[in-house]
């Protein structure tokens, strides 16, 4: 496959060069330069690792070490790379994470307005997470922060079962009477979020990891204050429902 380097630069990925004898113009100075050219080109795993970052919008230790271990070592030099693209590398290396972020020219009105929006570059998915979808990231944070101050930050099996989250979203958004229906509505959730990187598919026990790339996603100030006004909203709604069903 080729990739994004080879694009821009226009060489199909494994193209062998032309046989010599097929033209018998060419110039010896022209394959000097072309192997200086080649002698010039960034470090064939340090191009991988930025494609991989492009591509995916994060490096994990757990699920690509040696990617992972190459843009940590040559961050100054990714970070060259993706410079023209008003991108760069950020490193939680405690929880084995590079990932890509929008870099930002804070000196100017436009850097500060666009430090407003994390996701106003075009080459990062602009993509909004839903009510339903922000709410289940929240609570997945929950428990992902509570695994981290039991286990240590950098431990990597925050495990928690479908079973367990079904009701936790119900307390904030209902119930809708059916059992089919709401695990069906959480697996769809989570299959949604593991598009992000942000849990794994469901295991044959229906229980899906809490990928660290959670911690970095949103604002948790925000979050907290999300699930406080859907409770009282939850709470509200209950209590109408009762004293409706007083009157009659």
């Amino acid at each position: 496959m080729a990739g994004i380097f080879d694009q821009i630069t226009g060489q199909p990925a494994g193209a062998e060069p032309e046989d010599a004898d097929s033209n018998t113009d060419v110039d010896p100075g022209e394959t000097t330069g072309a192997s200086l050219a080649e002698a010039d080109r960034t470090d064939r795993a340090l191009r991988e690792a930025a494609q991989e970052l492009l591509r995916l919008g994060l490096l994990e230790y757990t699920h690509r070490p040696n990617l992972y271990r190459t843009a940590l070592v040559a961050l100054d030099q990714l970070n060259a790379i993706l410079e023209p693209l008003d991108l760069l590398a950020r490193v939680d290396d405690i929880r084995g994470l590079v990932f890509l972020a929008v870099r930002h020219d804070t000196d100017s009105p436009q850097g500060a307005a666009a430090e407003q929006d994390d996701w106003s570059h075009p080459l990062v998915r602009k993509q909004r997470l839903n009510l339903e979808q922000t709410l289940l990231v929240a609570i997945l944070r929950q428990h992902f922060i509570a695994y981290e101050q039991e286990a240590g930050s950098g431990a990597t099996e925050a495990i928690v079962a479908v079973d367990e989250l079904v009701p936790q979203l119900q307390l904030y958004l209902g119930d809708s009477g059916s059992e089919a229906r709401e695990r069906t509505r959480m697996l769809q959730l989570l299959d949604q979020l593991k598009g992000h990187g942000l849990v794994s598919a469901p295991d044959s026990h229906e229980r899906v990891v809490i990928r660290p790339m959670i911690a970095h996603l949103a604002n948790p100030e925000n979050l907290t204050a999300l699930l406080h006004a859907l409770k009282q909203q939850a709470a509200e709604a209950s209590r109408n429902q009762d004293d409706t069903g007083g009157e009659r």
